[in-house]
C-alpha cells in the first residue's frame, strides 16, 4: 500500500541531510559497498543471505531491486554516508515488501559504525521523509526475534510491536511493528 501526497522526481542528485549524515538514493556506484555490507555476518544472520557474491551480482541487485522502486514510488533504499570523512556506513530505506500491507522501514550498518547513533539518526530522517514528503500514514518494520538492537531502535522511532509475521517464501517468524 503506498499513499503518496506528491511524487517528487527522485534521482541520484536528490539527497537529504541530518546533523552528521548525508542520505542519498542507492545507485550503481554503490555496488562495491552493497557487496561488502550484504556479506557481513550480522547482515546474513539478521536480514538474510541475498546471494550477492560478485560486483556484478551487487549491480544487478541494485538495478532490479532498488532502482525500480524509486522509479515507481519516488522513495526506496538510501546510502548513509558521514559528512565528516564521507564514509559509507550503511543503508536505510522504506520498502514495499511482499507479505506486508504497509511499507516498512529497514536499515543496516557496517559493524564498525554501529553504536554511534547513525542508524537512529538516518531512520528518523527517512521516516520523516516517508510521512511528510510522501504522505505515508503508517510505516511498519520487521526484525528477527534475536535482533535486540534493531528492536530497540524501531521502538525508539515510535513503532509498536503488533504481532509475529512470516513473509512469503520464508520460514523465519519475525517481529512486526507499526506506527500508531
Amino acid at each position: 500500500m503506498s499513499l503518496k501526497k506528491q511524487t517528487p522526481l527522485q534521482n541520484a542528485d536528490n539527497f537529504y541531510e541530518t546533523e552528521r549524515l548525508i542520505i542519498r538514493p542507492m545507485s550503481l556506484d554503490d555496488a562495491a559497498f552493497i557487496l561488502d555490507l550484504y556479506n557481513r555476518p550480522k547482515f546474513i544472520q539478521f536480514i538474510g543471505d541475498r546471494n550477492i557474491k560478485t560486483l556484478a551480482d551487487a549491480e544487478n541487485y541494485i538495478k532490479n531491486r532498488f532502482l525500480p522502486q524509486f522509479e515507481k514510488l519516488g522513495y526506496g533504499n538510501y546510502s548513509i554516508q558521514t559528512k565528516e570523512g564521507n564514509h559509507k556506513v550503511g543503508g536505510i530505506g522504506i520498502f514495499e515488501r511482499e507479505g506486508l500491507e504497509i511499507v516498512d522501514i529497514g536499515f543496516s550498518l557496517l559493524d564498525e559504525y554501529e553504536g554511534k547513533g547513525y542508524a537512529y539518526e538516518a531512520a528518523l530522517k527517512v521516516k520523516s521523509i516517508g510521512m511528510n514528503d510522501f504522505g505515508l500514514k503508517k510505516i511498519s518494520a520487521i526484525t528477527s526475534k534475536e535482533n535486540f538492537s534493531s528492536q530497540k531502535l524501531i521502538e525508539k522511532l515510535g513503532l509498536k510491536f503488533q504481532k509475529y509475521v512470516t513473509l512469503p517464501g520464508e520460514e523465519e517468524e519475525l517481529n512486526y511493528y507499526e506506527t500508531e
